[in-house]
């Protein structure tokens, strides 16, 4: 069975930051970003896999037998888009994600370009129902169908 790559790995997360992220906006949304997930989350960030920040964390088990640990929230300050991991496919999140403003989309990923694109107030509805779905359910949403 393949190991999982993304892990929790102990590396400073503001080093992280600081070393990897070179535009000057994203490395200010990427603190922003961590100020507030961790304040939704009630969880410190910590670096999980080699370019993403986690808040949280929760054990997953699939029927196939592959189980490990991922963060419950995450993003990761790559130079196309931010990457959010906060997404989860219920009408609560489908709605906020109608108030969201710029972004693309793929099953379990949200990409912005920057925070001023979007609205904080929708973020933190996605993050909550992204939180209360995998306490509920052990996995996230993308996995589900």
């Amino acid at each position: 069975m393949a190991k999982t790559k993304t892990t929790y790995t102990g590396q400073d997360v503001t080093d992280f930051i600081n070393s990897y992220v070179d535009n000057d906006q994203k490395r200010v949304d990427s603190f922003q970003l961590i100020e507030l997930m961790q304040e939704w989350s009630d969880s410190e960030p910590k670096m999980w896999g080699p370019s993403i920040i986690g808040f949280g964390n929760y054990h997953y088990k699939y029927p196939s037998g592959h189980e490990g640990d991922a963060p419950v929230l995450g993003f990761s300050p790559r130079k196309p888009a931010l990457t959010l991991y906060v997404y989860s496919d219920t009408e609560k999140s489908k709605l906020a994600l109608a108030d969201l403003g710029k972004f693309k989309i793929t099953k379990g990923c949200i990409y912005v370009k920057k925070l001023s694109d979007i609205k904080i107030s929708a973020l933190k509805e996605l993050c909550i129902e992204s939180i209360k779905y995998i306490s509920e359910h052990h996995e996230c949403s993308c996995r589900a169908k």
